[in-house]
C-alpha cells in the first residue's frame, strides 16, 4: 500500500515524511488553501528535500486546481514535481494536454458524491495515470485538506484498469477500515495528520503510515 502525505509547509515536514516510509509528497499551490505554498517556498522545499535525501524514492506532488500553462510552467519549475495532481474540473482533453506538454505523470482528482460520480471517473482513464478519490466540497471550501469523507462503500466493487488513490477524512484510526472497504492502490491524507490546520504532527504521520502498510 503507497501512502501520500499532502500539504506540506516546512523542511520538518519533508523530515517527517521520510522516515515515516511515505512514498508522495504533495505540495499545495491553491491560495485558498491554508497550506498553499507560494513558488519560493516550493523552491526552497524542494531543494531541502534533493540536497537532503538523495538516496530517497519519495515522489513530490504538485497539487493544481485548473491551472493554465503559465502557472504549471512556474509551478514545476520551482517544485522540480515528479506528478501533478489536478484537483479542478480538468477535461479528459485538459488532462491529456498537460500530460503530453509537460512530460509529468498525472493523478486526476474526482469528487465524490453519489454512484455517478465513480462511474464518471471513467472518461479519465485513458488519459490519466492515476485516479483520486475525495469527498466533494462546498464551492466556498479549497478542494481537499478539510477532513471531510465520503460514503467509502460506493467503491468497494470498483474496478479500474488505472490505480487509484483514496482521500477524504481519513486518520491513523479509520485508514486500515478504509482501505479493507475499497481496496485502492494508494492512500492520501492531509488534516488527518494535523495537530492543528496545515500543522503536521510526526507522531500522526508515522501511525498513519504504519497502519496503511499494514493493511
Amino acid at each position: 500500500m503507497k501512502v501520500k502525505i499532502c500539504g506540506l509547509k516546512t523542511p520538518s515536514d519533508i523530515d517527517f515524511c521520510v522516515r515515516a516510509n511515505a512514498d508522495f509528497i504533495g505540495l499545495v499551490f491553491f491560495d485558498k488553501s491554508p497550506r498553499h505554498l507560494t513558488l519560493a517556498e516550493a523552491l526552497k522545499l524542494s531543494q531541502y528535500y534533493t540536497n537532503t535525501y538523495t538516496n530517497s524514492n519519495l515522489k513530490k506532488v504538485a497539487l493544481c486546481v485548473n491551472p493554465s500553462n503559465t502557472e504549471l510552467d512556474q509551478i514545476i519549475g520551482s517544485s522540480k514535481a515528479d506528478y501533478l495532481q489536478l484537483h479542478g474540473t480538468e477535461s479528459p482533453a485538459r488532462v491529456e494536454d498537460i500530460r503530453q506538454k509537460y512530460g509529468i505523470p498525472t493523478i486526476k482528482a474526482i469528487r465524490v458524491e453519489n454512484e455517478l460520480d465513480v462511474k464518471a471517473s471513467q472518461k479519465y482513464k485513458s488519459y490519466t495515470d492515476w485516479l483520486l478519490f475525495d469527498a466533494a466540497y462546498s464551492a466556498h471550501l479549497a478542494p481537499g485538506g478539510h477532513g471531510k469523507s465520503f460514503n467509502w462503500s460506493l467503491l468497494s466493487d470498483f474496478d479500474s484498469e488505472v490505480p487509484w488513490m483514496l482521500a477524504g477524512g481519513l486518520r491513523p484510526d479509520n485508514v486500515a477500515i478504509a482501505i479493507s472497504e475499497t481496496k485502492p492502490y494508494a492512500v492520501d491524507v492531509s488534516s488527518g495528520v494535523e495537530i492543528e490546520i496545515g500543522v503536521k504532527d510526526p507522531l500522526l504521520i508515522s501511525a498513519f503510515v504504519e497502519s496503511a502498510k499494514m493493511s
